[in-house]
């Protein structure tokens, strides 16, 4: 695990606009947080630099492209087969937009988006011919009340900037 870079809390204002929406110019993120344009340019590429950024991205709305079906699907593993040879097998597919590892009594819990429940059935099909996978839970999303939320500052478990300073 890589150690907590420092930020102060004009970095922390910085990501929390950048987070809210990336194409934001730097005079205008420059106003909000009181620096200029060049400072928060070159604040935003020692950023970039250190790892705290990763990428700039695009937000799709997948209801506009026929993806109107979500679902959570919690994976374990059959024990035979390491699960670093599973992830790999569904990073191929497409409809699989999330993987995480987790702890408890599955391996891994996936973000999938279909256009409908057949086509889910479908990439449950494929995840179970995966060698290595024992069973699959599925958890349908009937309405997204928000995703994708933007970085915000203090979080309300209190936790601080990873410089422990607070804002």
């Amino acid at each position: 695990m890589q150690a907590n870079i420092q930020l102060d809390e004009i970095d922390i204002g910085i990501l929390t606009a950048l987070s809210a929406d990336s194409r934001r110019s730097y005079a205008d993120v420059a106003s909000e947080v009181g620096l200029s344009t060049a400072a928060v340019h070159e604040r935003v590429r020692k950023m970039v630099e250190r790892g705290v950024i990763e990428r700039f991205s695009l937000r799709i709305d997948p209801q506009r492209l026929g993806l109107h079906f979500t679902a959570f699907v919690a994976i374990r593993n059959d024990g035979g087969v390491h699960c670093r040879e599973v992830a790999p097998r569904l990073r191929e597919m497409p409809e699989v937009l999330e993987l995480h590892s987790v702890a408890g009594e599955y391996d891994f819990l996936a973000k999938i988006r279909t256009t409908h429940a057949r086509a889910l059935e479908d990439v449950l099909y494929q995840i179970k011919a995966i060698p290595g996978v024992a069973r699959t839970t599925s958890t349908v999303v009937l309405n997204t009340e928000f995703e994708d939320r933007p970085l915000r500052w203090p979080p309300s478990s209190g936790a601080r900037p990873p410089d422990g300073t607070g804002s």
